[in-house]
């Protein structure tokens, strides 16, 4: 399927059942889909959760994307949910709220490079968490190989991607993609760590 028809499947969010799939991997059964009703819900405060989870150490990406349907200039965002996830076929996932503005872009797009930012490049992760701004202004990048999406400079890897499948998660997206190509660099000081609301760093 071409990046036309990846886009189209990621705008719809989730998959159609009888969509092929790729790879040497059997098609599991599709699962049933099912809502949480109110008389499940676990009573646990959202700010409880958010300080409980914050304890849970992360990398820090920037997902890009390349400019689509006659736009000026490339997608990106911050993303600390970002996970491999498969081996054989190669997969990765990223989380995004389904209030974001930039993901609709890279929806669009059917690709997308998961910049894996090293320790030094915390203003690079802010720039890129604002929204409005020309994110991209002064940020020395190229194409990465496959997609063509902006590869950023000084950053520890990269994966360019092409979009697998997406599927709803409460008030998030989660996005598959299937890896074409990556390689890492020797970020200075390593990778950069999200830890309780601030960066960090591994200790030497």
């Amino acid at each position: 399927m071409g990046h036309a028809g990846m886009a189209a499947a990621a705008v719809r969010y989730l998959r159609p059942a009888d969509a092929p799939s790729a790879g040497s991997v059997e098609p599991l059964p599709r699962p049933e889909l099912r809502c949480v009703r109110e008389d499940e819900r676990a009573p646990v405060d959202q700010g409880e959760f958010r300080r409980v989870l914050g304890h849970f150490a992360t990398g820090v990406t920037v997902v890009t994307a390349p400019a689509a349907d006659g736009g000026h200039s490339p997608a990106g965002f911050a993303c600390q949910s970002f996970s491999s996830l498969s081996l054989d076929p190669p997969l990765v996932a990223f989380m995004v709220g389904r209030t974001s503005t930039t993901w609709p872009r890279i929806a669009r797009a059917g690709v997308f490079c998961v910049n894996v930012l090293g320790a030094g490049q915390g203003e690079l992760c802010r720039a890129f968490a604002v929204s409005g701004a020309d994110k991209f202004a002064g940020v020395d990048h190229d194409a990465a190989p496959v997609s063509g999406s902006p590869r950023l400079a000084g950053a520890a890897a990269w994966i360019d991607c092409t979009v697998h499948a997406v599927h709803t998660g409460g008030d998030h997206l989660i996005v598959v993609g299937r890896v074409d190509a990556l390689g890492a660099g020797e970020a200075p000081g390593g990778p950069l760590l999200f830890h309780r609301g601030h960066f960090a760093r591994l200790e030497p």
